[in-house]
């Protein structure tokens, strides 16, 4: 059996672009993707502790070392620059290996650095 659990977290960062006339996803500062093992073009939940929003969409690699959060197309609409939000990844993997996993989880600074 294969389950779906919890691969990866990057654990409140700030907004710093809404990029509402884009093609949708999240733009994201490739030092956070690299420390949270997170991939270009991989699904993620984004979670805005601002107001509840909890919605699904895709990780463009953004320039390294910025602390770039970009949401982009219509989930621009479901943020405010400035907010805070929950990046989540999830992986699919056997029943058993899943029992082991241990998730990535990072924990950048108030300008989405890591420390």
């Amino acid at each position: 059996m294969q389950i779906e659990v919890f691969k990866s977290k990057i654990h409140r960062v700030k907004v710093t672009q809404a990029e509402l006339h884009y093609v949708g996803s999240i733009t994201l500062d490739e030092t956070l993707m690299e420390a949270a093992n997170i991939i270009e073009n991989e699904k993620v939940q984004i979670v805005n502790v601002n107001n509840g929003e909890r919605f699904e969409t895709y990780v463009i690699k953004g320039e390294k070392n910025t602390g770039t959060v970009c949401l982009n197309g219509p989930a621009a609409r479901k943020v405010q620059v400035g907010d805070i939000i929950i990046i989540v990844s999830y992986g699919i993997m056997d029943f058993e290996e899943a029992k082991s996993h241990q998730p990535k989880i990072i924990f950048p600074d108030n300008n989405n650095r890591l420390t």
